[in-house]
């Protein structure tokens, strides 16, 4: 059995040939992240398994990437670039990796918190523009943090808040508990959350999800952190409430267009902090990745 890491960096290239061992799958590495979609099929040349960092599989591609069974996608959103049920009705499986940046991840939320708290990025532009810009800050000691979707990034944001001295409060679709996390609805947690996180998988179910009557519905002069995907927000919305106040700040690691375009509105606001879809960027979670990917190709070749 083959495989094929069609879109690595030299960072995870380099990883990945440390972790192997003997006897697994053998897997090529192309070490190219700028690969396109169409690259595929002469890329793979008939390997069973794609080993996929980033480089979106549309179904017209993949049904031309003959004897690929499986894509071992490195992380858990692979819905934003290739269907998973159309992919399975042509036979192949989609396998995600869970957990592997789940430190990483919440450390960038809970440093876009306090990014929006403290509005540093636009004194340190400020300064370098030689303005001296000083405002009132938020003190998020006793403050109510509130996490839309619970799980182990929300769990790990949850810890490092509470030690922060913050409330934390949340919402998730199916029932949880965890100590000193109070499982609230979700319109409480709106209106009485003085940051918000959001913590949710993009599916059909949560796309669009923090829609505008949801903004309109938040405490005014709200803190809003996505580190989960852009599409889960009604970007339109959010953009006239980050003009209106509704909004105080929002720290975004994730947009509907990636990379996001340089004349884009966000990029023309001041109370927003950007960041490049780089939340789950250490060498720990990368560690963490692609030790699960090889698990992943080992369990494959062996019919697991």
């Amino acid at each position: 059995m083959r495989g094929v890491f069609v879109d690595a960096n030299d960072s995870l290239a380099v990883i990945f040939e440390r972790l192997e061992q003997p006897g697994d799958p053998k897997v090529r590495i192309n070490r190219d992240p700028d690969i396109t979609s169409a690259q595929y099929p002469a890329l793979l040349d008939g390997a069973e398994i794609a080993v996929v960092d980033h480089t979106a599989l549309p179904t017209e591609i993949a049904k031309k990437c003959t004897g690929l069974k499986h894509v071992v996608f490195l992380g858990t959103g692979a819905r934003s670039y290739m269907n998973p049920e159309e992919l399975a009705e042509l036979g192949i499986e989609v396998h995600l990796i869970k957990g592997y940046g789940d430190t990483a991840v919440a450390e960038c939320a809970i440093a876009l918190m306090w990014e929006g708290a403290r509005g540093l990025a636009s004194m340190d532009r400020g300064i370098r523009a030689g303005n001296w810009l000083r405002d009132d800050a938020m003190q998020l000691t006793g403050k109510t943090l509130g996490l839309i979707g619970y799980g182990g990034i929300a769990a790990e944001v949850a810890r490092i808040a509470l030690g922060s001295g913050m409330r934390v409060i949340a919402w998730n679709r199916s029932p949880k508990k965890h100590p000193k996390v109070e499982f609230v609805e979700l319109d409480e947690l709106l209106s009485e959350s003085d940051v918000i996180s959001i913590h949710l998988l993009l599916n059909d179910e949560t796309r669009g999800m923090v829609s505008r009557a949801c903004i309109e519905a938040m405490k005014l002069g709200v803190i809003l952190v996505n580190t989960a995907r852009g599409a889960i927000v009604d970007e339109e919305a959010m953009i006239e409430a980050l003009k209106s106040g509704q909004i105080r700040h929002a720290g975004l690691d994730v947009f509907n267009i990636e990379p996001l375009p340089a004349d884009h509105p966000l990029t023309k606001l001041p109370n927003v902090t950007l960041s490049a879809h780089s939340a789950f960027r250490t060498p720990e979670a990368s560690e963490n990745l692609i030790g699960a990917a090889l698990e992943h190709c080992r369990r494959i070749a062996k019919g697991k």
